[in-house]
């Protein structure tokens, strides 16, 4: 577990600590303002926190994003629930979260890195990521429940 702290504002730090994750502010944000997750269980939030690498961010201990991995630690991770509490955006955080995820040193040397987004292609290809052609696309496939969380 591990503490990074923000250089341009020290109040800011990141965690890989899953005992700091304050599952409350992030199930309310995944069930009720994301637009992938809405209504999603808080013991589906549990679960999935459980069996991944997570990323804390905090302001004075205050949580204010989130982000983890779903990954082997060796060839493969998806990148998933990514989100900076609004009063917190624009201040380069995830820019900084996404640079202190993809340098830590159990995400070195994967294969293949995923990940879904509708709207923060801009944030991603920053670094490095690219977006699927068609071509590569034809590689995979889904089973997708879109409404597992709409009982």
């Amino acid at each position: 577990m591990e503490t990074f702290v923000n250089q341009n504002n020290p109040a800011y730090t990141i965690s890989t600590d899953k005992q700091k994750l304050q599952i409350e502010v992030i199930h309310q944000y995944l069930s009720v303002k994301s637009y992938w997750a809405k209504n999603i269980p808080l013991d589906v939030v549990r679960r999935s926190i459980d069996n991944s690498f997570c990323f804390g961010l905090y302001y004075n201990d205050a949580q204010v994003g989130f982000a983890r991995l779903v990954t082997d630690k060796a060839t493969f991770a998806y990148l998933a629930d990514v989100f900076i509490l609004p009063e917190h955006r624009g201040a380069g955080l995830s820019k900084w979260l996404m640079t202190t995820m993809m340098n830590h040193p159990d995400m070195q040397g994967l294969r293949r890195w995923l990940l879904g987004t509708l709207d923060a292609h801009g944030l991603y290809e920053q670094f490095g990521w690219t977006r699927f052609t068609d071509a590569q696309t034809q590689r995979f496939m889904q089973l997708h429940n879109p409404n597992a969380y709409n009982n």
